[in-house]
């Protein structure tokens, strides 16, 4: 499989990207390596969901010229109202989901809640989420590498892994631990530079994907043959999410709940005693 380097290429639309849903967590970035830096994401499982979903033709189209004239190319593929008054959910090709006004001249991020009722209504975080939902349940399992829970299943993350993160290095070597808890680890392969692509596709076409994961992850050298491989396609779709550093770890419900988590911390983040 022929890599596409343009995935990586520093333009202003990547740099949007980066901009739009930078989330400081235990990670390595794109950038760096091993670089400490912590935090989570709460859960909130209440549902805001947009007050429409149809597409707003006449602000489509003016949001599209106002990206152009700013270098960014990005075709929008909805902008949907919101329980907040004259700002739209945005959803574009090639860039995180993101808010607008009714001018279509700003773009807006960070988290926007919704107070006066009886406890707050995280409206961005919850819409981030639904489409994050959209997108990881629309992955077929054949995709990834799944690490199943011991005894019955209490919990699902999807965890955007490199082999050579320092923080994902981590997160494996507790993995045994992960699964006693009774959480299935779903990887989806995320390497951070080109340089770590073959390492990745290499896991990925190897026979035994487990084991060639928990290799790598170890530092040990991996042989596989060439294959037609999901990687790429994940990366991007990680991309799409907002996703600058590894790991990425979400729920089912689609919330990104952090970078590295103690096991008995990303039980606690799903809820499981």
């Amino acid at each position: 499989m022929f890599f596409n380097r343009n995935l990586w290429q520093k333009t202003k639309t990547a740099s949007l990207s980066a901009v739009l849903l930078a989330v400081m967590i235990s990670a390595c970035s794109n950038a760096e390596t091993n670089k400490s830096a912590s935090t989570s994401k709460e859960t909130n499982s209440t549902k805001v969901p947009a007050s429409s979903t149809s597409n707003n033709a006449e602000l489509t189209k003016i949001l599209t010229e106002n990206l152009s004239k700013s270098g960014i190319n990005a075709k929008i593929i909805s902008a949907s109202e919101t329980k907040m008054p004259n700002i739209y959910w945005v959803k574009a090709e090639g860039l995180p989901a993101f808010f607008t006004d009714k001018s279509g001249e700003y773009i807006i991020q960070g988290e926007i809640v919704k107070i006066g009722g009886n406890q707050p209504e995280h409206i961005s975080a919850n819409l981030i989420a639904e489409d994050a939902k959209a997108v990881l349940a629309g992955i077929d399992k054949k995709d990834m590498i799944i690490f199943p829970a011991t005894g019955t299943t209490k919990g699902v993350v999807y965890a955007f892994t490199d082999a050579d993160c320092g923080y994902c290095r981590k997160l494996h070597s507790e993995i045994k631990q992960i699964n006693s808890l009774g959480i299935e680890v779903r990887y989806l392969a995320w390497p951070r530079s080109p340089q770590f692509m073959p390492i990745m596709e290499k896991i990925w076409c190897s026979k035994d994907r487990n084991t060639a994961m928990t290799e790598a992850k170890l530092g040990k050298s991996i042989q596989a043959p060439t294959c037609e491989n999901p990687v790429a396609k994940l990366h991007a779709i990680g991309e799409s999410l907002g996703i600058n550093g590894t790991p990425a770890i979400f729920t089912e419900d689609g919330h990104q709940i952090g970078g590295y988590l103690p096991p008995q911390a990303l039980a606690q983040a799903l809820n499981i005693k």
